[in-house]
């Protein structure tokens, strides 16, 4: 008995084609517009400097959050910013939260510790960003500098954008050559924005 399958009309498999088209066009002009944001230092004079999370062992910065966090402090040397925020929460550990391990070792690097604030939350960009907007529109702070890996600055830049601030992006210095693995990380940070402008957050 041979299978019979539901003809699609010629209109329909048009239409489909054409959005897939689109899709895939968006997509990609988000990625290369992520990539070019990834090696723009947009660093001046702002209320607060958001250091994104990453990874902390047991109290201790990962290498990429102590590079996040190494690179805030030289901004914050450079008197771009009299505030630091640090964001992050405790992801799976019982002790320790990002934002807290972030604010340690700036208060050790001879950052005040009223000059610090803490998000210890955020779960994702969106979740910190979220917090962020909603603990700087309380102390009446309107700029920041947003720091991270530079795939991660278009999205987090965005996220915080949402939330009502003026946002500079400055990416920490990367020695990495650019390669298929940042493109690979430019994909992925393009499907999460994607994602968000459309309501699905990740």
């Amino acid at each position: 008995m041979r299978l019979r399958f539901p003809r699609i009309h010629p209109v329909l498999a048009l239409a489909g084609a054409l959005a897939l088209a689109l899709l895939a066009a968006g997509f990609a002009r988000t990625t290369m517009a992520i990539a070019r944001q990834s090696t723009v230092d947009e660093a001046r004079e702002a209320d607060v400097i958001v250091v994104m999370g990453a990874a902390e062992y047991s109290g201790r910065p990962s290498p990429v959050l102590r590079a996040r966090l190494d690179h805030a402090l030289e901004l914050w040397r450079r008197k771009l910013a009299p505030r630091i925020l640090t964001t992050g929460g405790a992801g799976g550990d019982p002790v320790f939260t990002e934002g807290e391990v972030g604010r340690t070792y700036l208060t050790q690097h001879g950052v005040p510790p009223e000059a610090v604030i803490v998000e210890p939350e955020g779960e994702s960009t969106a979740q910190s960003a979220l917090a962020v907007g909603e603990l700087l529109r309380r102390m009446g702070l309107h700029s920041c500098i947003v720091v991270s890996d530079g795939y991660h600055i278009f999205r987090a830049k965005r996220l915080l954008e949402s939330r009502g601030l003026e946002v500079y992006g400055s990416p920490r210095p990367d020695s990495e050559k650019e390669d298929w693995r940042k493109w690979k990380l430019y994909s992925r940070q393009a499907a999460g924005y994607i994602l968000w402008s459309v309501g699905v957050v990740i």
